[in-house]
C-alpha cells in the first residue's frame, strides 16, 4: 500500500447524470464534459441525433396540435355520453 493521499473532491463535486436507470433510480454517474448525461446514458461524443434533424418527427402523433386535437374530441365525446345519459 503507498501512502499516497487521491484527491477526488472535484470528482465527487462534479454534476451527477440525470437519466433514470432500469431499477427506477438515478443514474449516480458522473455526467460527460459539458453534458447532462453520462457516457453510458447519451453523454459521448457523437450520440443523440444533429441539430435540425428533419427525420426527429416522423409521425406527428405528438404534435402539440394533435394532442389539443384528442383533447377536444375527448370533450366532445363526454358532452355526447352525458346528452346520451340524460335521454334515458
Amino acid at each position: 500500500m503507498s501512502d499516497h493521499i487521491r484527491n477526488t473532491g472535484p470528482m465527487l463535486a462534479s454534476p451527477r447524470c440525470g437519466a433514470k436507470t432500469r431499477s427506477g433510480s438515478a443514474c449516480r454517474s458522473p455526467a460527460a464534459h459539458g453534458k447532462k448525461r453520462c457516457r453510458m446514458h447519451g453523454g459521448a461524443q457523437g450520440s443523440g441525433a444533429p441539430r435540425a434533424n428533419q427525420n426527429a418527427c416522423k409521425h406527428g402523433l405528438f404534435t402539440r396540435g394533435a394532442i389539443e386535437e384528442r383533447r377536444r374530441i375527448e370533450a366532445l365525446l363526454g358532452e355526447a355520453r352525458k346528452l346520451m345519459d340524460r335521454m334515458k
